[in-house]
């Protein structure tokens, strides 16, 4: 599989297991030409599109025709871009056919080094036939990072059957602004929660053994007007305090190997070049040593989009410099371009040498340069993305999911009786679906093969379960064509009840409602659905409002005639399934809403996150306040919350030492005739600091599942560190003074709050801090019986 060096036994030092991966790396490096450093450095997008039809904007820009595969190998790879996921492939047939595009790598060069292949696995595996699970959004609804941990467990899995070492997921992207398209991405509008979630991801995915590769470092999220690659006015607080948080707990709990780099340009400075984020704060103060990974096409961007490089060899060397180790998805500037800069003496080689030495290491560590190493997965011939253990996984974190945001006791859906289902998402399997899913990254390309998934839609499962159900869309997700509403209106008002799918198609580049640059000018549903909404709730029958959709939309005043309504953020190939089970009681809905859904179209932009003067106040005619706050979600059961208290310190009044832990306490009954889960959770109130901070925020919660009258205690442990932030002096710091720890049911109801005061003199902490509060939950011997 590889070409000896003269006198080569077969025992080089950089193939010698018992040898440190940097010990090995550091033998091969002055070894190597400088044109097979560099051929190491970028990566070739074989599959990729040059006609302007392909994926993304400024692709076709970026692509050139490449020269024979011959010349392309002929000093090696970095890496292989996407060979399952930029058409459909068999999963069998892509798998030898990616071990034969290795091999010829191997033979082709002179140290016999394979690329590193990657793949996006945002929503699973992004290849034909590949298990679709619910988006980030419903990851963040879930509050479960175990079974996220599981989902990407299960991705990784497929991805390494397949020959596959480096996933481009997760998104670590903190929503700041609901208008911006890849909202469906993140995992929410709070850090400590996508940063809890995004760890678990990354365990999930690294013990699969394949390379986590976080996204997108950073402030790419925080754009001005919600608009996708857009400026970032954002101030050193907000990035350290809210943005950096989930990179640091993937880095540090998760274990993540490789980062992205985000297109954003903060304050004037384009990420890509900054070498202070990626360098500076990364590697020197963080301790990285994994890789840095271009966003696609975005070296070039410094010259392009940015304006920052004079051509692509200064945009390669920016770059470097930054501390960009890979160029994705294919070759461009870090080519011919990078190797003349290095010639002429306009690019140091030590840059190369540095990035190089991370590259060889990471592919030293998952195994790429042991003897034996084989490109052709053991057991190929049986290979399968989707199976009945994916499936589980799939469906069981759609049902987490799923928000029961208002009932008047309408749901569950009695059996018996008229029930109309309305709306244009309703009968659509690709509403399920995120923009990241293949079947809407790259099927929509190549109809003719399919969705290669059975995705059952919401009518389908439905109708399964309710035996008078009737069916009219009404009108489509986007246009203006309300020629459909008659019949919808007809077939609402025959109706006991009328279950109205309303929502989202998701998309990229405007192929879309939703998705990567599918960005909203404001928070009203798309097209005319919300005049669907109206004329359907003028009807009198009792309404339930379903929403699938990849953000929140506003939900004013004349939505709350609704009885009840339902959010789901794309549940995946089973979120039919899913939704259909929590409509007809089967299954007792315990998602808790990861984003605020917003009371006005226009008003509220901004997230719960705010302090005092971003909330309702008398300097503006604008009230901010959302319909339904982060966190929120109700049960099919009750439960009740009491006996909050502060089990450690036990001084009176409670003191919290500024280097300590404080433990506090709420016992929660089910009080309903129900099995139910109750998602509890604890933010901090800091009334009095230096710097203005949020209202409130999270800093610990849990998934309680409780049978009906029992009873359980939940002991949070807080280290003073995590009521850590950025003080006036621009350190982080931990601040003595009067605070406040809430239990809530979400950020706008609160259950009871244990007032502090932390002690101590002014303590200043870093990257080594406690980020993480614990959680220990005791069930009760007393059970109380049901009211």
């Amino acid at each position: 599989m590889r070409s000896q060096l003269p006198g080569d036994s077969g025992a080089a030092p950089w193939r010698d297991q018992r040898l440190s991966p940097t010990e090995r790396a550091e033998a091969l490096l002055p070894k190597m030409s400088l044109e097979e450093k560099v051929a190491q450095l970028f990566g070739v997008w074989v599959g990729a599109e040059a006609s302007g039809e392909g994926v993304a904007p400024h692709q076709s820009d970026m692509i050139s025709e490449l020269p024979p595969w011959s010349t392309v190998i002929q000093y090696g790879l970095g890496q292989l871009t996407r060979p399952f996921g930029t058409a459909p492939v068999d999963p069998v047939l892509g798998a030898r056919s990616l071990a034969a595009s290795q091999a010829q790598i191997v033979a082709a060069s002179r140290f016999g080094i394979p690329a590193q292949v990657h793949e996006e696995c945002l929503t699973g595996f992004a290849a034909w036939r590949a298990t679709v699970y619910p988006t980030p959004l419903s990851w963040g609804a879930s509050f479960d990072p175990e079974l996220v941990e599981a989902m990407a467990d299960r991705i990784g899995r497929s991805m390494r059957a397949a020959g596959v070492h480096q996933g481009l997921a997760p998104v670590l992207d903190v929503t700041r602004d609901y208008r911006w398209g890849r909202t469906e991405e993140t995992i929410g509008e709070d850090p400590y929660l996508v940063g809890t979630t995004g760890a678990a991801y990354v365990r999930g995915l690294e013990r699969a053994g394949v390379v986590a590769t976080l996204k997108h470092f950073a402030g790419y999220s925080a754009s001005r007007g919600g608009r996708n690659l857009a400026p970032v006015p954002m101030g050193r607080r907000e990035l350290a305090d809210v943005i950096l948080p989930p990179f640091e707990m993937a880095l540090r709990h998760g274990g993540a190997r490789s980062v992205m780099n985000s297109y954003a340009e903060i304050d004037g400075l384009p990420v890509a070049a900054d070498h202070g984020l990626l360098t500076g704060l990364l590697r020197d103060e963080w301790g990285f040593t994994g890789t840095v990974v271009a966003d696609y096409f975005s070296v070039r961007f410094l010259q392009t989009l940015h304006g920052v490089a004079a051509g692509a060899a200064d945009a390669a060397r920016l770059a470097l410099r930054a501390g960009i180790d890979v160029e994705l998805p294919t070759v461009d500037t870090f080519g011919e371009p990078l190797v003349a800069a290095v010639r002429s003496g306009e690019v140091d080689e030590a840059l190369i040498d540095s990035a190089l030495r991370r590259v060889l290491i990471q592919k030293i560590e998952i195994g790429l340069l042991d003897e034996g190493w084989q490109a052709l997965p053991g057991d190929v011939a049986s290979l399968r993305f989707d199976d009945e253990a994916s499936q589980d996984v799939a469906v069981r974190l759609a049902r987490e999911s799923v928000v029961l945001v208002r009932n008047t006791g309408v749901l569950p859906l009695p059996g018996v009786g008229r029930v109309a289902l309305v709306g244009p998402v309703a009968d659509d399997p690709m509403a399920m679906l995120g923009c990241y899913s293949f079947p809407n990254h790259v099927g929509v390309h190549h109809s003719d093969a399919g969705l290669g998934l059975d995705i059952p839609s919401l009518r389908d499962e439905l109708a399964r379960r309710v035996p008078m159900l009737t069916h009219e869309p009404g009108c489509a997700i986007t246009g203006d064509d309300t020629s459909g509403f008659p019949a919808a209106v007809a077939a609402a008002a025959a109706a006991d009840v009328c279950v109205l799918a309303v929502g989202d198609r998701a998309g990229m580049f405007g192929r879309g409602t939703s998705g990567e640059g599918c960005d909203a000018a404001d928070l009203r549903l798309p097209g005319v659905q919300a005049d669907l909404v109206r004329a359907v709730l003028a009807t009198g029958t009792p309404v339930v409002l379903v929403l699938m959709t990849g953000r929140p939309y506003a939900l004013g005043p004349e939505f709350d005639r609704a009885a009840a309504v339902v959010q789901a953020f794309f549940l995946g190939q089973l979120g039919g399934q899913a939704l259909a089970e929590v409509l007809t009681g089967a299954v007792n809905p315990s998602g808790r809403l990861p984003v605020s859904i917003p009371r006005d179209a226009g008003g509220m932009p901004s997230t719960y996150l705010a302090p005092p003067l971003g909330r309702r106040n008398k300097v503006s005619s604008i009230d901010p306040t959302p319909a339904y706050p982060f966190g929120h979600g109700l049960s099919y059961t009750t439960f009740e919350w009491s006996d909050a208290m502060v089990v450690e310190p036990r001084d009176e009044p409670a003191t919290w030492p500024v280097d300590g832990e404080v433990r506090v306490r709420v016992t929660v009954a089910n009080t309903g005739d129900r099995a139910g889960t109750e998602v509890v959770q604890l933010y901090l109130h800091d009334p009095v600091a230096q710097t203005t901070r949020p209202v409130v925020r999270l800093i610990g919660y849990t998934r309680l599942p409780l049978e009906p009258g029992e009873v359980a205690h939940v002991t949070f442990g807080v280290p003073a560190d995590v009521a850590s932030f950025i003080g006036l002096s621009g350190r982080r710091i931990v601040e003595p003074g009067d605070v406040e720890l809430r239990f809530g049911r979400s950020s706008g109801d609160v259950a009871a709050s244990l007032p502090l005061r932390l002690v101590g003199a002014e303590r200043q902490v870093g990257y080594e801090r406690e980020l993480l509060t614990s959680v220990r939950v005791e069930p009760l011997v007393a059970v109380r019986q049901p009211a």
